[in-house]
């Protein structure tokens, strides 16, 4: 597994402003096995409220028994698998879009994630991820002797 970082560039962010740790939890990673198409990106929202984080991610057509969400090292893995019905043919096939496979991304979750209380609910091929945020530990202060 090798994680590629995927960045868009943002023209309403001002010239020299640095990116925050939020900033590039918003524009983190997404996730593909080698080079092939085993493995696609779904399209997701990211919201920061006062008390929680909010990832909305579109999964039409997706089971949530299909869908497997996991946390590790504070990533956060989206994993949804769509797969494909072999039936007869009985007809010409002109054209084929829709997609049958997986999806995955992985994003790096900010530290003042709580963890432990991530919530999610599927409806209406909408996945709804909620983080709550927790109070920052305070720093140790280390006592000179």
């Amino acid at each position: 597994m090798k994680i590629i970082p995927y960045r868009k560039l943002n023209e309403l962010r001002p010239m020299g402003n640095m990116l925050s740790f939020f900033d590039d939890f918003f524009n983190r990673t997404f996730e593909e096995e080698g080079g092939d198409d085993s493995f696609r990106s779904m399209a997701l929202d990211i919201v920061e409220h006062e008390k929680e984080f909010e990832i909305l991610a579109n999964l039409p057509g997706f089971r949530k028994e299909n869908v497997k969400i996991s946390v590790h090292d504070n990533q956060l893995l989206l994993e949804a698998k769509c797969e494909d019905k072999k039936e007869e043919q009985k007809g010409t096939v002109y054209r084929c879009e829709r997609y049958s496979g997986s999806y995955r991304r992985n994003l790096l979750l900010p530290e003042n994630s709580d963890l432990a209380k991530i919530s999610a609910k599927m409806e209406d091929g909408v996945l709804r991820l909620v983080i709550p945020k927790k109070e920052p530990s305070p720093q140790k202060e280390i006592v000179i002797e």
